[in-house]
């Protein structure tokens, strides 16, 4: 009996130092196929994460995490994949609300006949507001927990994804005619100047300055849109080298590819992410390269508006790091990474007759690491590391269509939905869990949208003033 109670004292004051030498954190995922994303590229069948404040503390197995640490709440992810959130590299989320509004033309004519008219019409600061509402919902309800944005009104967009808890490279648009939000380069200067010193140091929001393209901005706007953006160490946001017409306008004026031309006015450096980069030649790559430029693949928006099969293979294996982006819902039309991830893997495939070409770990790594790297924010987010962001989704596994599993990269391009997001943490803390919005009202969304397609409809049915 003596020798129980002694075991029994033993034990209980064993369990009470082992639970006192714990490091105390805020919350642990657990249970999970984890799926880090770092250089070694580490899986966890049976993993776990651990988060205190907005960081993650440290990544490990399921043991291992178990017996160095306690956590106020823990969240089990059992038949659920854990990996770094992901990373919509270009988007325009308020023109969601012009999703479906002109298909089935060619780029030139998208931007000429419907867009620039049609925001012309419709954009202020209500409209981007409730825009870039319904664009980051359908985003965080996809699994992005960061995108990169261009638009006007982008202290609107700012404050949109700030009160969703999203995070975002928000860049306010630059362009040599008038604008919703601002009538001349002078005033679009001005606004974006205040805009960045109000935002720089955001825990979530990157202001950024965003030159539209060359064709849009004359040498000398873009020279001043990148001298504001050294200025306040802030990033360039840019169209580049997207459609054939861009490259023939180039070289008829100035004797340059896009990107030749950009680096001939002392523009391209290592705070652009340039977005689509699609009709880049070998030297065009080994600038961008040089220079440090991130770039973004839009492929659902390059294939419906037939701007061209962007060489990711040879900008990857010329040293770009290359992200992955949705493009705006008004071009392609969603706002779907998980879809991008597909069709980048097949459209290289298909356009080198190549199954090798693009396998599926790489695109993934083009959802996160490496679209945190386009977009010069590797140190903190794009991978599951201590130290870094606890930006972190979970994915379910469940479905008939996601089951069964052998390769968790295969699963992730040419398997998985967005609509398996189940759980969304950006900076610890939970803005969709089970599929349940946390931080937004999707009805009240969803109803705004349908009210602004009727004025939108409206308005392009009225004559033009």
């Amino acid at each position: 009996m003596k020798k129980l109670l002694f075991a029994f004292l033993f034990l209980s004051i064993t369990n009470t130092l082992s639970a006192q030498s714990k490091t105390h954190v805020d919350l642990i995922i657990t249970g999970g196929t984890v799926v880090t994303m770092d250089a070694a590229r580490h899986i966890y069948n049976d993993g776990a994460v651990a988060i205190r404040g907005d960081s993650i503390v440290a990544v490990g197995t399921h043991n291992d995490i178990a017996s160095r640490y306690d956590a106020a709440r823990t969240i089990d992810a059992h038949d659920e994949i854990v990996m770094p959130g992901l990373v919509n590299g270009h988007a325009h989320a308020a023109m969601s609300l012009f999703r479906g509004l002109a298909d089935d033309v060619s780029l030139n004519d998208w931007l000429q006949k419907y867009i620039f008219p049609a925001e012309a019409r419709n954009v202020m600061p209500d409209f981007v507001t409730w825009g870039t509402r319904l664009g980051v919902l359908e985003m965080l309800r996809g699994g992005t927990t960061t995108y990169a944005d261009m638009y006007y009104f982008e202290d609107e967009v700012a404050r949109a994804t700030k009160e969703a808890g999203m995070r975002g490279v928000l860049g306010e648009t630059i362009i040599d005619f008038p604008a919703p939000d601002n009538k001349s380069v002078p005033q679009m200067l001005a606004y974006t100047e205040n805009y960045i010193k109000h935002w720089q140091g955001d825990p979530l929001i990157t202001p950024a300055i965003a030159p539209h393209s060359i064709y849009t901005c004359s040498t000398k706007t873009l020279q001043e849109a990148a001298a504001l953006a050294h200025k306040y160490h802030a990033p360039i946001l840019i169209h580049l080298a997207e459609a054939p017409f861009e490259g023939e306008q180039s070289r008829a004026k100035y004797g340059l590819s896009p990107t030749a031309y950009l680096e001939n006015i002392g523009v391209l450096g290592p705070d652009i992410t340039a977005a689509h980069c699609v009709w880049v030649d070998p030297g065009d790559m080994k600038l961008l390269a040089s220079r440090g430029v991130g770039c973004v693949h839009n492929p659902s928006s390059n294939m419906k508006l037939a701007s061209g099969a962007s060489p990711i293979v040879d900008l990857i294996a010329a040293g770009v790091p290359v992200g992955l982006g949705t493009d705006g819902a008004a071009s392609n039309n969603d706002l779907d990474m998980f879809e991008e991830m597909d069709l980048a893997a097949k459209l290289q495939k298909l356009a080198r007759m190549d199954p090798r070409a693009l396998p599926a770990e790489q695109v993934v790594a083009m959802a996160t690491i490496n679209g945190a790297r386009a977009l010069h924010m590797e140190k903190q987010i794009g991978s599951l590391e201590a130290a870094k962001k606890a930006d972190v989704i979970l994915i379910r596994t469940d479905a008939p269509h996601a089951t069964p599993m052998y390769n968790v990269y295969s699963q992730l391009v040419y398997a998985l939905k967005a609509s398996d997001a189940d759980t969304v943490i950006i900076g610890g803390k939970i803005v969709m869990q089970h599929r349940q919005m946390l931080t937004l009202d999707q009805p009240q969304i969803l109803a705004k949208a349908r009210e602004y397609a009727k004025k939108i409809a409206a308005s392009l049915a009225a004559p033009a003033k």
